[in-house]
């Protein structure tokens, strides 16, 4: 794994702390992390408060810049359809992720990193990250034992 990979575990394990889903991301520009983040939803109460989008806010406050142009990101998971857009937006030279987001078969992620309607493209690899694989398996079967979970 990755050193940069290894950073984004350890934003995951961050938001498992807080009792949030462990999904962590680091950005990197010229070989350095320029920014973190973690999800927050549950404590922030803001549906929009992912990883990817907090790490996104953080580096383009750093460089005073909207346009994160070269940077890649390090996430470890699959971005959902919103931080994909977000990632597009932001200019992003590559995303890097963990595991597969297994609830969705589609290829949505790389639709909409590859779409045609944005001036953009963003290139999409996958660094295999057991570890943050296990942290979301283990999260979800601890939810699902929970009194009134639903099964």
């Amino acid at each position: 794994m990755s050193k940069f990979m290894r950073a984004a575990l350890k934003e995951a394990e961050k938001a498992l702390q807080k009792q949030e889903v462990p999904i962590g991301a680091v950005i990197v520009l010229e070989g350095k992390i320029i920014a973190r983040g973690h999800n927050q939803r549950e404590g922030l109460q803001n549906a929009t408060k992912h990883a990817e989008i907090i790490a996104i806010e953080k580096a383009c406050k750093k460089l005073h810049s909207w346009r994160l142009d070269n940077a890649e990101i390090y996430v470890t998971l699959e971005p959902c359809p919103m931080c994909a857009g977000a990632i597009a937006n932001a200019r992003i030279k590559k995303v890097i992720y963990g595991a597969t987001d297994t609830t969705a078969n589609d290829h949505l992620c790389e639709s909409i990193l590859k779409s045609n309607r944005l001036n953009h493209k963003v290139l999409l690899e996958q660094e295999n990250c057991e570890e943050g694989k296990a942290l979301l398996q283990n999260f979800f079967k601890s939810k699902r034992k929970q009194p009134g979970a639903v099964q």
